[in-house]
C-alpha cells in the first residue's frame, strides 16, 4: 500500500493518449486562427494595403492624433483611479467578513455584467442637460456629458473590476501570518498594509493594471453614448475608427485600427512578461528557507 501511494505523485492526472492530446491542441490552434490570427492579419494587411506611407499619412492626422492623445489621457486618469478603488475594495473585501459582503462582490461585478451602452445612457441620465445633476451642474460651469470628464467617468465604470477582482482573489488566498507578526512587532494597520500587505500583492496589483489599460484603450460601448462624437474634441480611438469606417475611408480607419491591434499585442507582451517573472519568483520563494511567507522584522517595519 505504501510502495503505490508513494507512486501516485508522479503520476499524471490525466492520461489521455498521444492522439487525443494532438486533436485537442488542433482544434484549439484552428479555434485561434479563425477567431484570433486571421482576423488581426486582415487588419494589418488591409491597413498597410497602400503601402506605410500611407499608414503613416493616416495615423499622423490632426483628428487621429487628437483621438490618440484623448486615449491615452482618458486612460491613465481611469487606471489610477481603479487602482485605488480596487486597493480599498480589497482590503475590505478581502480581509473582513461582514454583513452586506456578499452585495457588495456583486456590485463590484456588476459592471461585467451590464451592458457598456447601458452604462453610457445611466450617465446621461445622471450628468446630461436634462439628468438628475445636469441643470446644478450647468450652473456652475461643469460639463459632463459631451466632454472629457464623461468619458473618464464611463471608463472608470466598466473597467474598476479587473484592478479589485484580481486584489480581492489574492487577499481572499493569503495567509495572515505576516500581518500578524507585524502587528505583534508593533506596526500600525496603516505601515503593515504598506510594508507587509501591499508589496505580498503586487504581481496581483500589475496584472490587475494590465488587464484595466487595455480594457481602458479599446472601450467603444459606454463613451460612445457619453461622447456626442465631436470629431478632435470627445472622439477616443475606438470612435475614431468607427467615423472613418463609416466614411469608407477604409485604409485610415484600419490604420488607426492598427494602432489599438499594436496596444493590445503589447499589452499581451507585457501580461506574459509579467505571469513569467511571477512564476520564477514564486519558484525561487519556495526553493529558499527564506520565502515570502516569513515574519517582518522590527526594522522592516520602521
Amino acid at each position: 500500500m505504501s510502495a503505490q501511494g508513494s507512486q501516485r505523485p508522479s503520476q499524471s492526472p490525466i492520461a489521455e493518449p498521444a492522439w487525443v492530446r494532438r486533436l485537442l491542441v488542433g482544434l484549439t490552434l484552428v479555434f485561434l486562427s479563425l477567431v484570433v490570427f486571421v482576423p488581426l492579419a486582415a487588419v494589418f494587411a488591409e491597413a498597410f494595403r497602400k503601402g506605410p506611407g500611407a499608414w503613416w499619412r493616416a495615423i499622423s492626422d490632426g483628428e487621429t492624433l487628437s483621438a490618440v492623445r484623448l486615449t491615452l489621457f482618458v486612460t491613465a486618469s481611469a487606471v489610477p483611479l481603479n487602482v485605488a478603488f480596487g486597493l480599498v475594495a480589497a482590503w475590505a473585501l478581502g480581509k473582513f467578513r461582514f454583513r452586506g459582503r456578499g452585495l457588495l462582490v456583486a456590485l463590484v461585478d456588476l459592471p461585467l455584467s451590464i451592458s457598456p451602452v447601458v452604462a453610457g445612457l445611466v450617465f446621461v441620465l445622471l450628468f446630461g442637460a436634462r439628468g438628475w445633476f445636469g441643470p446644478a451642474l450647468r450652473e456652475h460651469g461643469i460639463q459632463v456629458i459631451f466632454a472629457t470628464p464623461g468619458l473618464v467617468i464611463a471608463t472608470v465604470f466598466v473597467t474598476f473590476p479587473y484592478v479589485a477582482r484580481e486584489l480581492i482573489s489574492h487577499l481572499e488566498e493569503q495567509r495572515t501570518d505576516a500581518e500578524q507578526a507585524a502587528l505583534s512587532l508593533g506596526a500600525t494597520g496603516w505601515t503593515t498594509f504598506w510594508r507587509v500587505t501591499l508589496p505580498s500583492c503586487k504581481w496581483a496589483l500589475l496584472y490587475g493594471v494590465i488587464l484595466c489599460n487595455a480594457r481602458a484603450m479599446g472601450e467603444f460601448g459606454a463613451v460612445s453614448v457619453v461622447s456626442g462624437h465631436v470629431r478632435g474634441e470627445t472622439n477616443t480611438l475606438p470612435l475614431q475608427v468607427e467615423i472613418l469606417y463609416n466614411e469608407y475611408d477604409f485604409v485610415a480607419a484600419f490604420a488607426a485600427a492598427s494602432l489599438l491591434a499594436l496596444l493590445a499585442l503589447v499589452t499581451l507582451l507585457a501580461k506574459t512578461l509579467l505571469e513569467a517573472h511571477e512564476a520564477r519568483t514564486a519558484a525561487r520563494g519556495s526553493g529558499s528557507s527564506g520565502g515570502a511567507g516569513r515574519s517582518p522584522t522590527a526594522k522592516e517595519l520602521r
